[in-house]
Formats: structure tokens, C-alpha cells, sequence
């Protein structure tokens, strides 16, 4: 133990002193939590701005469009007599979608026929696409809802019955876990986790990579491999469990993120998954063995790990063999278990599969960088740092 204990100081020193893990490990923790979240503060997107053809100009038409730009997510920020207008605006990115009321749309309505509008929304960009798409269609199927039931009382119809006749459905939508229906709410804490797994893989690689004279001068009897590892594990995860606390329990808080779990089922889901990530990050310090190349693979397979976690892009579209493949990787298995605990209030046992994922991981990667760790070193050039 007296070598465990020697090798987590010296450790520690060197996350403060050594000036490239100390920029990762240290200030790259700070300014993410700062800056990453910023482009999400606004949750949705608002006021989603349109042009408006309205070629009936009617009571009925104007009014339909003072609703629609009422509604939070779209805004009518132009008014223009003919369609060719609208389509140079839309090309020119100035608007995002064109809705064209057509002639007769009032006297339609009053004579009981269909009177259909047109919506032409920029589907590039999806969000933009369903804000619109989707506040158009639910004004539509109201007015229409409208319409349908003042025809029925108009022919002394009961008013109840009107209203069920023509709205026999009705929805009511809530969203559970995320009030706002934001982005930021689905976005944030699941790329919270692999910001720290990428911080903890290029940090923890780097501090394998520079020389460690401190460590060679310990007594070879009071610390091998198992003792080196070791004590360096608990260097991170002393560090690592203040940072995942920050990420995960005080950042949410600060940036409005529902949060229903609680510290301890945070703390029991990121216990094994600080150990897999830290001690793979040092089976890759010892394969490579050179900063710059450890910093190269870890941006390389930055992508590959986002893409693999199921949040940018859906797990269910992913072919059956690569998801297997990807429970090697930590944040796979973390992000649904943190996410599940931290913000939709499960329970440890509802998340037992991945914990237990994570704590294979963990003894398995923990082991392999022991079993490097008692190899002969090769001889390699080292660059000089200044602490």
C-alpha cells in the first residue's frame, strides 16, 4: 500500500505540473463546461421566420395568418403579393419557407368545400422543417376543427356534440423528461459524458507518454506493475469524481436540465466507468507511447465514439454487429446508464446490465494496462517538458 499511496501523490503532482495534461485534464474541463453548452441555451427554436402569399386577402385568410404568427414557433416576417417574390426570398436564406393562402380560401370555407393551403418549408435543415411544418399543421386541423363545428351548431346542433364530432379525438401531448421539448435537454447530458471520456483518454494518454522520473526512482519491491497502475487510477478518480460531479450534478442544475436521479446512483454508474476510460487511456499510452500520436488516435476515434453512442444517430439504425462491437467503447454503455439514473429518475437495477457492462470493461482494461505495464520498456526518445 505504502506504493499505491507514493505513486497516487506523485501522480497527482504531475496532472498540476505537467503543463499538457494540466491544459487537458484541468482548464479543457473548465472551458467546456463554459463555452459547449452556450449554442443549446435556447432549448427550441422560436419565431421560425416565413413569408406569407395571401392571394384571397380576406377576413378568414388574415386572420388565419395573425394565428399563425402568434404561435412561438413561427413568425411571419414577410408579406409579398406573388409566389415569385417568396421563392427569391427563400433563396437568398432570408426566410425559411413560403405559405401561400390561395384565392377563394374564405369562400370555400362557407360553402363547405376543402380549401387547401400550400407550405413550402426548407427542409435542409430538419428543425427548421418541423418547427414550421408542424405549427402550419396543427393551426390548420384547429381552424378546420373550427369551422366543422360552427357548420354543425349553425344547423342547431348541440354544442357538445358539435365540438366531439368534429374533433372526436383530441390530444393532449406531455412531455415526460423534457418540459421545453428542448434540444439542449436531449443533447447535453449525453455528450457531457463523452466530452469527459474524450478529456479523460487524451489527458491520462498523455500523462503515460512523458517520462516519470519520480516513479523510476521508487523501490522496484515496493512498487510493480499492479501498485503503478493502481496508484495512478486513484490519482484520476480523486480528480475525476469532483469533475463528474460538476458535469453531471451541478452543470444540469445551472443550465435548467431536469435532473430526477440521485448522487449516489450517479456516483455507483460513474465509479467503473472513470476506471474503463482511465485505465484504457493508459493501455493506449503504452501502445503508442509517443503524445503526439496518442492525441492523433484519440481525435481519430472521437467521430466513431459519437456516432456509436446512440444519441447522434439512433442505436436501432445501427447494423446488429457494430453495436456489439461498440460495448468495448466506455460511453457506450455510461451515456444510456447516466442518462437513465441522472436525468429520467431509474433506479440501479434498471441500469444493471450496463453497469455491469462497465465494470467488465473496467477489470478487463485494468488488467491488460497492469499486464503492459510489467513488460520491458522499450527504449524511445522522450520530449523534454517544462514543468
Amino acid at each position: 500500500m505504502t506504493g499505491v499511496f507514493a505513486v497516487w501523490i506523485i501522480e497527482l503532482k504531475r496532472i498540476f505540473s505537467l503543463r499538457p495534461a494540466f491544459s487537458v485534464l484541468i482548464l479543457a474541463i473548465i472551458l467546456y463546461s463554459i463555452f459547449y453548452p452556450q449554442p443549446y441555451r435556447n432549448e427550441a427554436l422560436r419565431d421560425v421566420p416565413i413569408v406569407l402569399v395571401d392571394l384571397d386577402g380576406t377576413e378568414s385568410s388574415r386572420q388565419f395568418a395573425r394565428r399563425l404568427d402568434a404561435s412561438a414557433d413561427v413568425a411571419i416576417a414577410s408579406v409579398l403579393p406573388d409566389e415569385a417574390s417568396a421563392e427569391r426570398e427563400v433563396f437568398a436564406r432570408n426566410l425559411y419557407g413560403i405559405l401561400i393562402i390561395p384565392h377563394y380560401f374564405e369562400r370555400d370555407l362557407l360553402h363547405g368545400r376543402a380549401s387547401p393551403i400550400a407550405l413550402y418549408a426548407d427542409a435542409s435543415y430538419f428543425l427548421i422543417y418541423s418547427r414550421i411544418s408542424g405549427a402550419v399543421t396543427a393551426l390548420a386541423k384547429t381552424v378546420g376543427a373550427e369551422v366543422e363545428t360552427g357548420r354543425l351548431m349553425a344547423a342547431h346542433v348541440d354544442p357538445a356534440i358539435a365540438m366531439a364530432a368534429s374533433d372526436p379525438m383530441p390530444l393532449v401531448a406531455i412531455p415526460l423528461f423534457n418540459p421545453q421539448g428542448g434540444y439542449a435537454t436531449y443533447i447535453l447530458p449525453a455528450a457531457f459524458v463523452l466530452l469527459l471520456q474524450q478529456i479523460l483518454l487524451i489527458g491520462v494518454g498523455l500523462l503515460g507518454t512523458y517520462p516519470n522520473p519520480e516513479l523510476a526512482r521508487l523501490p522496484a519491491e515496493g512498487a510493480g506493475p499492479g501498485s503503478r497502475v493502481v496508484g495512478k487510477l486513484l490519482a484520476y478518480l480523486t480528480l475525476q469524481l469532483a469533475v463528474f460531479g460538476f458535469y453531471l450534478i451541478v452543470l444540469p442544475y445551472l443550465y435548467g436540465i431536469p435532473r430526477l436521479g440521485s448522487v449516489g446512483s450517479v456516483a455507483v454508474v460513474s465509479l467503473p466507468f472513470i476506471v474503463a476510460v482511465a485505465s484504457l487511456a493508459m493501455v493506449i499510452a503504452k501502445l503508442f507511447r509517443s503524445p503526439v500520436v496518442v492525441q492523433l488516435v484519440a481525435a481519430a476515434i472521437g467521430m466513431p465514439f459519437l456516432f456509436l453512442a446512440g444519441f447522434s444517430w439512433p442505436t436501432e439504425a445501427i447494423p446488429e454487429p457494430i453495436r456489439s462491437a461498440a460495448l468495448v467503447i466506455p460511453s457506450t454503455s455510461a451515456i444510456n446508464a447516466l442518462v437513465n439514473v441522472g436525468q429520467l429518475g431509474a433506479t440501479l437495477s434498471d441500469v444493471r446490465s450496463q453497469t455491469l457492462t462497465l465494470g467488465g470493461l473496467a477489470v478487463g482494461y485494468l488488467l491488460l494496462a497492469i499486464l503492459l505495464e510489467a513488460l520491458p520498456g522499450r527504449k524511445r526518445r522522450t520530449p523534454h517538458v517544462t514543468a
